[in-house]
C-alpha cells in the first residue's frame, strides 16, 4: 500500500512565513514548501529578494486526521499575539497525498550548492565537477529536512566548515536532529573519524544513512533514533540544528555530550529568541557565544573550556 501524507495550505505574508514554519517543524512537518518554493532548497535565498504578495505555504505530515493539527496550530498561534494571526485567517485546507509524489516532486527545485572553501553540495540527480579540495556531498533528502540553504542548516555548515580548518581538527562530532544527515556526512566528508547523527523521526534516520552509504561514508557515520540522554559524550563538535525551545531544553544534555575543549554549535533560532537561548545556555559556559546571523536566522557557537 502507498504511504499517505497529510498536505495542509496555509496562506500567509512573507514576514509571517518563517515564523510560521518554525511552529510547523514543532508540530512534526517533514516539509514545507512557499509558494512552490522549498524554503531549504539547494538555491540559497537572495536576502534583498522582496516577495510580493501572499505566499501559499504547503506543509506535509505524516497521515493524521488534519482537525486535531488543526486544532495543535491554531493553540500555538494564540501564543504569538500580534506576530501572527488566528487560523482562520490563514486560510487552512488539507488533504491526503501520497508520499512518493511528493518526494520525486521537490527535485526539480535543486540545485548544487558551495559552502565556504571546501564544502560542496549536489542533488544525486545533478552531475558537478568537484576541485581536488573540495568536500563533495552527495545528497538525496528525500522527505527529511535538511540540503544545506535554509538559513539555519547553511549556518551550522558555515560553522562546520570554519572548525575544520582550524588545528586541531575535529575527530568526533555529534548531530543532534540529523534529518538527512547533511551536517553529519560534512563532518565525515571534512575529515571527522567519528560521527554519530541522532533523530527522532524513523524516516530521518533511514535517509540519513542512505546518504551516509550514497558519500561512502557509512563506516563513520552512525545513525541512531536513540534519546540524546542515552548518547555516549565526549565528542569535540556537538551540533543541534532544532528550535530554539529544544536547544534551551536539551542544554545539560547537549553540554554533558561535549569532550573538555569541545565546540557546541546550535541553530534553528530566529533572532528574537536570542535572548532564551543565551540565558539557558549560560550556567553552562563563562564566555557569552560567538552569534553568526542570515536573514532572521542564528547560529550560536559556544566554546566548552579545556
Amino acid at each position: 500500500m502507498t504511504e499517505k501524507w497529510l498536505e495542509i495550505s496555509l496562506t500567509a505574508t512573507a514576514a509571517q512565513a518563517d515564523l510560521l514554519c518554525g511552529l510547523l517543524d514543532s508540530l512534526g512537518c517533514a516539509g514545507v514548501l512557499v509558494s512552490e518554493r522549498k524554503l531549504d532548497t539547494f538555491v540559497v535565498p537572495d536576502p534583498d529578494a522582496v516577495e510580493e504578495g501572499p505566499l501559499q505555504l504547503r506543509a506535509f505530515f505524516p497521515q493524521q486526521p488534519a482537525e486535531v493539527l488543526f486544532e495543535r496550530l491554531a493553540a500555538l498561534l494564540a501564543d504569538y499575539g500580534a506576530l501572527l494571526p488566528p487560523l482562520a485567517a490563514l486560510a487552512p485546507d488539507a488533504r491526503l497525498i501520497d508520499g512518493q509524489d511528493w518526494a520525486h516532486g521537490w527535485k526539480q527545485h535543486f540545485t548544487t550548492l558551495r559552502i565556504g572553501r571546501r564544502l560542496l553540495v549536489r542533488p544525486s540527480w545533478e552531475a558537478v565537477t568537484a576541485g581536488p579540495e573540495d568536500a563533495l556531498i552527495t545528497l538525496d533528502p528525500g522527505m527529511a529536512f535538511g540540503t544545506g540553504s535554509h538559513e539555519t542548516t547553511f549556518l551550522c555548515l558555515e560553522a562546520l566548515a570554519d572548525r575544520f580548518e582550524l588545528q586541531p581538527v575535529p575527530r568526533s562530532l555529534l548531530d543532534v536532529g540529523t534529518g538527512s544527515g547533511i551536517l553529519a556526512i560534512a563532518a565525515a566528508a571534512l575529515g571527522a573519524e567519528r560521527v554519530l547523527a541522532c533523530d527522532i523521526d524513523p524516516q530521518a534516520c533511514a535517509t540519513a544513512r542512505d546518504n551516509a552509504v550514497i558519500n561512502g561514508v557509512q563506516d563513520r557515520v552512525e545513525v541512531t533514533a536513540a534519546p540524546l540522554e542515552a548518547l555516549p559524550a565526549g565528542f569535540d563538535l556537538v551540533v543541534a540544528n532544532i528550535l530554539a525551545e529544544e536547544n534551551v531544553r536539551l542544554a545539560a544534555e547537549l553540554v554533558n555530550r561535549l569532550a573538555p575543549a569541545g565546540t557546541l554549535i546550535l541553530s534553528g533560532i530566529l533572532a528574537e529568541k536570542q535572548a532564551l537561548v543565551v540565558a539557558g545556555f549560560e550556567p553552562f559556559f563563562p564566555e557569552p557565544p560567538q552569534i553568526h546571523q542570515k536573514n532572521e536566522w542564528l547560529c550560536l557557537i559556544y566554546a566548552r573550556p579545556g
